[in-house]
């Protein structure tokens, strides 16, 4: 059973940052697809960036572009989303997303879901 483990979040003052790890068990092969999405309190779920499984091609939402890299982890299945310059309004639940049959989209068509930890940036 394939599961996705995010870790790295917590509170952050504005203008800092802060690295996203999520790692996936349970999947021999490479998925061809990791990405991140994330969704504050009351608010759609929000796609912010995802990459192809050996990183040559990735996409990034319009609301973090040029503040956030988004990269495939040394070991198999797992990716890493590094913010800079966090805003306030970046303050949300941020989702690792996965799938093994689509390249990188902002769609939430992915498979596999992590349960999301939580990013606070305070003023």
């Amino acid at each position: 059973q394939v599961q996705l483990v995010e870790s790295g979040g917590g509170l952050v003052q504005a203008g800092g940052s802060l690295r996203l790890s999520c790692a996936a068990s349970g999947r021999a092969f490479s998925f061809s697809s990791m990405g991140w999405f994330r969704q504050d309190t009351g608010k759609e779920r929000e796609f912010v960036a995802a990459i192809n499984w050996n990183g040559d091609y990735i996409l990034y939402g319009d609301s973090v572009k040029g503040r956030v890299t988004i990269s495939r982890g040394n070991a198999k299945n797992t990716v890493e989303l590094h913010m800079n310059s966090l805003k306030l309004e970046d303050t949300a639940v941020y989702f690792c997303a996965a799938d093994g049959r689509i390249g990188p989209s902002p769609a939430g068509e992915y498979r596999y879901w992590g349960q999301g930890t939580q990013v606070t940036v305070s003023s």
